[in-house]
């Protein structure tokens, strides 16, 4: 027993953590983008498939193919930036004249901005896309209703 001079501290205890509610953004990652795009489906009933690689709040990261023309459509929550993996397409941005895009080129375009795909030149499409802030994947609205739907435009792969 220690000696009556030497008292002993109150044993505290410091409140146990809670969990974040939002997983926590990425310090560092590698993809292996390749081989998200070799998973990707040959055919769709949807327009796109997307496999997505974050889903940081500021970001989001991901590779899609582009299966069929793409109706005019927005965006609300993001600006993206889009470069071409393979293939070619036409793409259109507002009423400008479409523009031919293939492997190589970087396309960017800002949240709002109406866009689509009239034209397939060449497949497989496929996209590796950057999305600023975190892009909500049923974010899309079309310009003429009943071309599209959130569930007609992307279907995600794991």
């Amino acid at each position: 027993m220690p000696p009556e001079s030497e008292t002993s501290l109150p044993k505290t205890s410091l409140p146990e953590a809670s969990p974040p509610e939002t997983p926590a953004p990425l310090a560092h990652a590698v993809f292996d983008v390749a081989a998200a795009v070799a998973g990707l489906p040959e055919t769709s009933d949807t327009m796109v498939a997307d496999h997505r690689f974050t889903e940081d709040p500021a970001a989001s990261a991901r590779v899609f193919r582009v299966y069929r023309p793409t109706p005019p459509h927005t965006h609300a929550s993001c600006d993206e930036y889009l470069y071409v993996l393979s293939g070619r397409c036409r793409m259109r941005f507002a009423d400008e004249a479409p523009v031919e895009v293939g492997p190589g080129k970087l396309v960017v375009f800002k949240r709002g901005v109406v866009h689509s795909v009239p034209e397939i030149l060449e497949e497989p499409v496929v996209f590796l896309s950057v999305d600023t802030p975190r892009r909500e994947p049923r974010d899309i609205r079309f310009v003429r209703e009943g071309t599209g739907t959130p569930d007609s435009f992307m279907r995600q792969e794991p």
